[in-house]
């Protein structure tokens, strides 16, 4: 029987190697200890043992700055292990690896009550430039980090790449996704949500471990969970090596929930689900590389935002659970019925969704992308003339709450709107139309919706319905069930998508391939297939 301090402990040296007064990032080179100035309070805690198990993330990238991120965690999987007394944290930026040309340095403190995470924001960086960084707490030193300003606002950008993942089950399968990921040329990393999952994990995945995690209601919960998912060493390169914008699904907190409303009212009293979405919501913001304007206020996070680079491309960042309204009827599949089809009913909140429409339409970006986490296109999988059947936790639950985004699109003549989806455990590119209730409709955007890192375990090529799934809705363009990410580059003149998949991912080490690419050009929102690897001879 695997001993679990040996377990936690080979967890959490899996990204660093400590050698006579040295830590060594495996990406990125050396940190030297002696390179950061002393800090007298840092300094004289020698009795500290290795707190940076978690790793390090950058976020949110500004034309002049950017979020740094770290927790002390020397005992991850029990609490953290830190003690009830905040830390000084140094922090140091550089534009070499090596740290000889350091341009900004400072001390944060980690403090008790947010799990002694670490949140940094840097200003007074340069735009569109590559950065090092690093923490030190007492005489340990974190691995070195690389992080990417914006471009300045409105500057002309020919070129931009990024990858977007969600979805990440620990239980069902490795993460090897990110392991190439990491050693992608991106500009940027959006994570659609889904980034744990809140469920018992226990010894029947297919990951060995000896120890039963059961379903996480407390913070010391939440945080051993983010800290079991953190402690995988493909995670923390793909964090390591370049910033990333993140957004939560329902998986953060509770399967399925919709703003006050849990998944199973049943099983769960609204007070009790609230005190849970409070202690999620904090858990969360201690874990990623946000900002204060993400530190959560009871039951609420402002995790919508717009973050634009260059005059190339703009994310408007959304957040699809806070501020729906319940389920039509369940949150399971159903066919249209009165609760779905009620006009009033929402999906973003009025509030959002006046901000998104907004900001569309002052938008000056060539491509203006929806970041967000469920189905968008009608996806029917009633099949037959006269039969529907749609999910009703997906924008079909909320047709009215999409046609009100699709007639404004339309309306204002919105120019190259994509849309980023995760949540269903696939990969599926769509075209969007104006009115999916008229089969002539045009076209006003596309959509692709990027497969999970892990969950739904190994998957396949196809499933035993697709081709009827394909004949039912024609502007889906293309469908794969394996595990991956999404890689995207944007030009002037086009989009291009590029679906990475990995054969496996029921044990570490699997290879990573294309598996469709398609492209989109400017001003013509269709989907243009340029690659397929079914039909690449064997």
């Amino acid at each position: 029987m695997t001993d679990y301090k040996d377990f936690t402990k080979k967890l959490s040296r899996k990204n660093f190697i400590k050698t006579s007064g040295k830590v060594v990032g495996v990406a990125l080179g050396a940190s030297i200890l002696n390179a950061f100035p002393v800090n007298e309070a840092s300094a004289t805690s020698n009795s500290l043992q290795y707190p940076f198990t978690l790793g390090i993330a950058s976020g949110d990238p500004l034309p002049d700055g950017v979020v740094l991120w770290t927790r002390l965690a020397p005992d991850p999987l029990n609490g953290g292990g830190m003690s009830s007394n905040p830390f000084p944290v140094q922090w140091e930026v550089s534009v070499d690896p090596d740290f000889k040309k350091t341009v900004q340095r400072g001390t944060e403190v980690s403090k008790p009550s947010l799990g002694h995470s670490v949140h940094v924001e840097v200003n007074g960086l340069q735009p569109a430039t590559w950065y090092y960084y690093r923490f030190k707490a007492g005489p340990e030193i974190s691995p070195v980090g690389r992080t990417k300003t914006a471009p300045a606002i409105g500057q002309t950008v020919d070129k931009f790449t990024f990858a977007y993942a969600s979805c990440q089950y620990w239980k069902t399968g490795y993460f090897t996704a990110y392991q190439h990921m990491a050693k992608d040329d991106l500009d940027l990393v959006i994570h659609l949500g889904d980034y744990i999952y809140e469920g018992r994990h226990d010894s029947s995945g297919v990951r060995p471990f000896d120890k039963d995690f059961p379903e996480i209601y407390t913070i010391e919960d939440y945080r051993n969970r983010y800290a079991l998912y953190k402690l995988d060493s493909d995670l923390q390169a793909a964090h390591a090596n370049m910033p990333w914008l993140v957004t939560l699904d329902d998986h953060e907190i509770d399967n399925n929930w919709a703003d006050e409303v849990p998944q199973d009212p049943h099983k769960q009293s609204k007070e009790d689900f609230l005190k849970r979405r409070a202690i999620a919501l904090q858990a969360y913001y201690e874990h990623m590389p946000l900002r204060r304007s993400s530190f959560p206020d009871g039951i609420d996070m402002q995790l919508y935002r717009r973050l634009s680079f260059g005059n190339l491309v703009e994310f408007n960042v959304l957040d699809t659970r806070q501020y729906r309204d319940d389920q039509a009827n369940g949150d399971g599949w159903d066919s249209p019925n009165e609760e779905s089809m009620d006009p009033n009913r929402t999906l973003l909140g009025d509030e959002q969704e006046r901000w998104l429409l907004n900001g569309l339409a002052a938008s000056s970006a060539k491509w203006k992308v929806l970041a967000q986490q469920v189905f968008f296109a009608r996806r029917d999988y009633g099949f037959g003339p006269d039969a529907e059947h749609y999910s009703m936790d997906a924008w079909d639950g909320y047709p009215a709450a999409r046609q009100r985004i699709l007639d404004f699109i339309k309306r204002k003549n919105i120019s190259n709107p994509v849309v980023l989806t995760g949540d269903v455990h696939s990969s599926w590119a769509n075209e969007i139309r104006a009115n999916f209730n008229d089969p002539e409709s045009e076209n006003v955007g596309v959509e692709f919706v990027g497969t999970s890192i892990s969950s739904g375990g190994d998957g396949s090529d196809v499933r035993s319905n697709t081709a009827e799934i394909l004949a039912e809705n024609p502007h889906i363009k293309f469908f794969n069930n394996q595990r991956g990410y999404v890689r995207c580059t944007l030009t002037q003149d086009k989009w291009q998508t590029d679906y990475q998949v990995v054969p496996y991912v029921s044990k570490p080490g699997a290879p990573i391939v294309t598996r469709a690419s398609f492209v989109v050009e400017d001003g013509k929102p269709a989907l243009i297939k340029i690659f397929d690897n079914a039909d690449v001879p064997v």
